[in-house]
């Protein structure tokens, strides 16, 4: 897959997408980099780190007070103007409004990173109209910034998330974005309890044959302090360990708040598996 200045082998490679929030009532950083300026060092600072893509969104995932079009457009827009003069690194936009899409990809964005599952049909055309940009499907589940409530999935949350999936890859491709730019999300923890975003990630093989690379979101995410009886300053080791086991049953992008550390963790997880050559062996060699 191509995106601006990087080309991915996604059949050996894994992509870190950091992220980047320019909202006041993130979950994670609670407003920490929603200053422009703060935003912008926050960036250039994951790609200092390695990350191969960042991720901005200013609009926060969750239940929240609304944000209007025109008020995530402030936020977005200067983000991408200010950081394209700073860093050529690939860029996503989360966002769910066409509007949003079409302004951040005229700015500099190369792709977009829809949490909604297309909910407005005019985003795939929208990001179609630019030939050269990604699109990430997420699987929401219902409705978007809303929690989950016994969310029922039939006859089972991996057949049922593959299977809407699949749709949304054919609605895509049918408003004109190239199949070669989508990436799929099954998006862990939106209208999905921990046992149905842990039994995801174990079948995360069967989400990957629909045939475009998968990304994981799961960074911090509650199913992870559920599983191991976590408060959130506390998950950045299992976040780790979910991202490197993701990638080994499927992952080729994983959606992260610690860059440094999961990039280290990724690389290892490609040199085991042979994607990536060691980068000395000397030992036991003289």
């Amino acid at each position: 897959m191509s995106l601006r200045n990087r080309t991915f082998d996604f059949d050996r490679e894994v992509a870190v997408m950091a992220i980047v929030n320019r909202t006041p009532d993130s979950f994670y950083d609670q407003g920490a980099t929603f200053a422009l300026e703060s935003a912008v060092a926050h960036a250039l600072d994951h790609v200092a780190d390695g990350a191969d893509i960042l991720d901005v969104g200013g609009v926060k995932a969750g239940p929240g007070e609304e944000v209007t079009a025109q008020e995530e457009l402030d936020r977005i827009i200067p983000f991408v103007e200010r950081f394209r003069d700073r860093s050529d690194a690939v860029l996503s936009i989360d966002t769910f409004r066409p509007s949003v899409a079409d302004a951040a990809l005229r700015a500099g964005a190369d792709i977009i990173n829809d949490t909604s599952g297309l909910a407005d049909p005019d985003l795939a055309p929208t990001v179609a109209r630019f030939r050269d940009a990604g699109l990430v499907l997420m699987h929401s589940g219902g409705q978007i910034r809303t929690r989950p409530y016994r969310n029922h999935y039939v006859p089972d949350a991996t057949t049922a998330i593959v299977a809407d999936l699949s749709g949304l890859v054919e609605q895509a491709v049918a408003a004109g974005v190239d199949a070669s730019k989508l990436i799929v999300d099954p998006g862990h923890d939106f209208r999905k309890n921990t046992l149905h975003s842990l039994e995801i990630t174990r079948r995360l093989g069967e989400l990957s044959a629909l045939g475009h690379p998968v990304l994981v979101a799961l960074s911090n995410k509650d199913f992870i302090g559920e599983s191991l009886d976590l408060d959130l300053p506390d998950r950045v080791d299992a976040s780790i360990g979910a991202a490197v086991t993701s990638v080994m049953l499927g992952a080729r992008l994983v959606r992260v708040h610690e860059t440094l550390a999961t990039k280290r963790a990724v690389m290892m997880a490609e040199v085991i598996m042979g994607w990536r050559e060691p980068a000395r062996a000397w030992r036991g060699m003289a």
